[in-house]
């Protein structure tokens, strides 16, 4: 048989793809990443947890325990209703008045639009919250002396969705998990008064997905007086903690010189030209870049008809790093080529960058972590430790924004019961609206209000979460760290 004649018959046998669908990716790669993640689980042993004899007596998480039970049913609803009711970032306007509805319901005052930002919440519960935010009941009354500054936790959520997919990102439940443990610490301060020797603030945060709202809020105030935060993230596995990039968003506009196409083409200068140029060349930056770096880009605009010159071509960009440092670098890269395009084009560029710094690496604090494994053992889950789960499956959040201004963690809670099921996927977002998904928002309720408990009711664990904190770097100039 010649090999011509055996080339024909391998092509035969080859089954016929159809073209007019997109090829199907293969489940070899998530099967091999789960095999990889339970090799490396096994391995890693239990992720470290708070000693019995740390943080808050066990007889108070117990009741702790039965209050959140006791929640149960309302966090469930309330999980259920931002899920029927997705909304994309700064239009929550349901989710903000179901989550405010609920905690009138409780005896908690809320306020809404907070910051300037319609959808924003805020709610305090605990020792001295008033006089800590500076309120006195008759501003012309002579003013007592302000109150020494006490123990503060921020409790976050979130409760936008993605267009077009819904909560595949879950933040429904993130939300029943952060106003469950607000609530339930509120009960327990009702049953028990002074029960809470410090202050609880309950802060929603719009917009995580399409604006870094986060950052926004805490150049407005949001994290003054605040001596550390945490929040949950839905995910496929029960992970303390997981790589979130820094992200930096970038538009990319090239100006060049219309035409027509056929009769006078070398008149023109293709804008079009040089954002393709341009997505060449992040396309070969790739192979010079780190392993958990990403860049990605979309074109907004490339022309209008194919036989004019393209005058203008606009393109959408992220760039993505595990460090600020490293982020900040691979930016620069980034910038240099989309000059070059331009350059080898003839065209004008303007490089847009956001007002406001864009999502930066989290950063997780070590003892809160450990408070976290430990309310989650309680609730019969056993959290992954860190470098379990691959690093290439990362994303960003804009709470990396706040684990740099203050010691804060971003644990992640399982929401269904298959583990090959990705974020800001429909997949993702059936699961946050069924039974596992109910079951997270309630188990996740219990972990962040056991973490608030341990951390306001042991000082050296306060101390502790300050050195690690501070180990890490301490507080770093979020603000202005693109301008350094």
């Amino acid at each position: 048989m010649t090999a011509g004649a055996r080339g024909t018959i391998s092509a035969m046998n080859r089954p016929v793809r159809d073209l007019s669908r997109p090829t199907k990716p293969s489940s070899a790669v998530q099967s091999r990443m789960a095999e990889e993640t339970a090799a490396r689980a096994a391995a890693a042993g239990p992720a470290p947890a708070l000693p019995e004899d740390a943080g808050v007596a066990a007889e108070l998480r117990t009741e702790l325990a039965e209050v959140v039970d006791s929640l149960a049913p309302e966090l469930v609803a309330l999980s259920r209703d931002l899920h029927a009711h997705p909304e994309v970032g700064h239009a929550e306007h349901h989710a903000v008045a179901a989550v405010a509805e609920l905690l009138r319901a409780h005896g908690v005052s809320p306020s809404v639009g907070v910051y300037s930002m319609d959808t924003a919440l805020r709610a305090e519960i605990g020792a001295d919250a008033a006089a800590e935010r500076g309120e006195r009941q008759d501003a012309g009354a002579p003013q007592p002396p302000a109150s020494p500054h006490v123990p503060t936790m921020a409790i976050l959520a979130e409760y936008d969705a993605l267009p077009g997919v819904g909560h595949g990102c879950g933040h429904n439940v993130m939300c029943a998990n952060s106003v469950g443990a607000f609530l339930a610490l509120a009960e327990l301060e009702r049953r028990r008064p002074g029960v809470l020797p410090g202050r609880v603030i309950l802060q929603t945060t719009p917009a995580e997905e399409s604006d870094t709202a986060k950052e926004i809020l805490a150049q407005r105030g949001m994290l003054d007086g605040v001596d550390a935060a945490i929040q949950t993230h839905a995910y496929a596995h029960d992970l303390a903690d997981q790589t979130w990039l820094g992200v930096r968003r970038m538009s990319a506009v090239y100006t060049g010189i219309p035409s027509h196409a056929s009769s006078q083409p070398f008149m023109g200068r293709n804008a079009l030209d040089a954002a393709t140029l341009a997505l060449t060349g992040l396309g070969l930056l790739r192979q010079q870049i780190l392993p958990m770096d990403r860049v990605h880009a979309v074109v907004d605009d490339g022309g209008r008809v194919a036989n004019v010159i393209p005058e203008r071509a606009e393109l959408n960009l992220m760039v993505r790093s595990k460090y600020p440092e490293t982020l900040k670098d691979l930016v620069g890269r980034v910038e240099d080529l989309l000059h070059g395009a331009a350059l080898m084009t003839g065209t004008g560029v303007e490089i847009i960058t956001d007002a406001n710094t864009n999502e930066m690496p989290v950063r997780s604090n070590g003892p809160l972590l450990q408070a976290w494994v430990r309310s989650q053992r309680e609730r019969g889950r056993d959290p992954l430790p860190a470098g379990v789960v691959p690093e290439t499956i990362a994303a960003g959040t804009d709470f990396g924004n706040v684990s740099l201004r203050v010691p804060g963690i971003h644990p992640l809670i399982k929401v269904t019961d298959r583990d090959d099921v990705a974020l800001h996927t429909r997949e993702m977002a059936a699961a946050a609206g069924s039974p596992t998904g109910d079951d997270a928002a309630v188990d996740g309720a219990y972990g962040l209000a056991a973490v608030a408990l341990d951390w306001l009711h042991d000082a050296g664990l306060r101390d502790a979460v300050r050195a690690d904190f501070e180990a890490a770097g301490g507080a770093v100039d979020v603000a202005g760290f693109w301008e350094e």
